[in-house]
């Protein structure tokens, strides 16, 4: 009686369902009801799995052209190979395939031999920078691929920082470039624009930070704005091509009878990577935290600063500022402490430390443990003439400091 009814039931969903039956649905229905439930069951579990497969590849892509600590290659590329390629005049392709670059930046890299060698450059002094100026820090710059990939997913202040050197480190390695004659698209700058120029010869070979900005826009692009997070990296990244900018000095020398410097030869140089990076570490240190808020004129989102409730002043009630200052870091959450293992770091534990100047922040109060050992160092060393130095070999003990687990 009861497998009577199911078999009605069925044939009345099918009815019901005209528009979708198959020729699936006719031979399951000769089957036994509970083995119909479980096709049934089964196809559903296939549909439900093509959704989710559907909608990974419909997420957001990124938010900006992705490139150096904030893009897809793998760190472990580095340093250059000084392996001969069998076609030197193809050596650069294999170059900017292993960087895993889109289409047009690839595009971009391929068609000057000296671009690859520029961006693998740009790479390295980037991360050796951020993990320099973090050697004391809780996140020390791990850039292994997935703390650095799970950091990229957020909006932390270290994520800004990866944003922003990156950008630094591709205009300083591309302006160098071209004055060092590495590229075939450009050379020394060739508009001084100075000051007194009647008094001023323009001389040497200055850095190409005009070409250099001009590559580093077109080469990472500009995406669509309406997202926060989008508009929050983009923003980054200008912070660090500007810093390069605002860094620029002038160097001059002096031409004249007995140093009377009657005529100055002067061109343009970039401040060195370390002077960059201790800017940009700075601007993380003071790094604002954004929201987003809406335009009433226009509609559309902009970025304003989140204050403190105590900080706002109650005679206008809550404040939405414009974008802040534009060299500024922006992040959009808080960060974690980095304490323990977790997906965005190892942890301090084991980690290094300095008794007297950072053990306690590191350690994050777990104390830390005392190693006693003996080193051998160069000692009391003298110059010999001629032209070799001279040293003893001076022993001592020193006591070395890690944190807890």
């Amino acid at each position: 009686m009861g497998g009577a009814q199911n078999s009605s039931l069925y044939k009345k969903c099918r009815t019901y369902n005209k528009g979708f039956y198959t020729a699936t649905q006719e031979k399951r229905n000769d089957l036994p009801w509970s083995r119909s439930k479980m096709l049934d069951g089964q196809l559903l579990l296939g549909w439900l799995s093509f959704t989710v497969i559907v909608y990974l590849f419909n997420l957001p892509g990124p938010t900006t052209a992705y490139f150096g600590l904030t893009g897809n290659e793998p760190l472990s590329i580095l340093p250059l190979s000084s392996q001969p390629e069998e076609n030197v005049g193809r050596a650069h392709y294999k170059l900017c395939d292993r960087l895993k670059l889109e289409k047009k930046q690839r595009r971009m890299c391929r068609r000057d031999p000296g671009v690859a060698e520029t961006l693998m450059e740009a790479i390295s002094m980037s991360a050796l920078e951020c993990q320099y100026q973090f050697r004391f820090e809780r996140w020390n710059c791990t850039l292994e691929g997935r703390y650095r990939a799970n950091l990229l997913k957020r909006g932390f202040k270290e994520t800004a920082f990866l944003y922003a050197v990156s950008s630094a480190g591709l205009t300083h390695a591309m302006a160098k470039a071209c004055s060092a004659g590495r590229m075939e698209r450009c050379t020394c700058d060739e508009a001084p624009d100075l000051e007194n120029r009647k008094a001023w010869q323009w001389g040497g070979c200055g850095d190409n930070l005009k070409y250099s900005n001009k590559f580093v826009k077109d080469f990472l692009g500009k995406r669509s704005n309406k997202d926060l997070r989008a508009r929050v990296d983009m923003h980054n990244t200008n912070v660090g091509m500007k810093v390069i900018k605002a860094g620029v000095e002038t160097t001059c020398k002096c031409h004249g009878v007995s140093g009377s410097c009657t005529v100055q030869t002067c061109w343009r140089q970039l401040s060195p990577f370390h002077e960059i990076g201790k800017q940009l570490k700075q601007r993380y240190e003071t790094s604002l935290k954004v929201g987003s808020s809406t335009n009433e004129a226009t509609g559309e989102g902009e970025i304003s600063q989140a204050r403190p409730q105590q900080q706002q002043n109650p005679s206008t009630g809550p404040s939405n500022d414009p974008i802040p200052r534009t060299m500024d870091l922006l992040h959009i959450e808080d960060s974690p402490s980095f304490c323990r293992p977790s997906k965005y770091s190892p942890g301090t534990s084991a980690r290094k430390c300095y008794k007297d100047k950072n053990c306690d922040a590191i350690c994050c109060g777990r104390g830390h443990n005392t190693q006693s050992r003996v080193v051998t160092r160069p000692c009391q060393c003298q110059v010999r003439w001629c032209c070799y130095v001279e040293c003893k070999q001076c022993t001592q003990r020193e006591e070395v400091y890690t944190c807890k687990g």
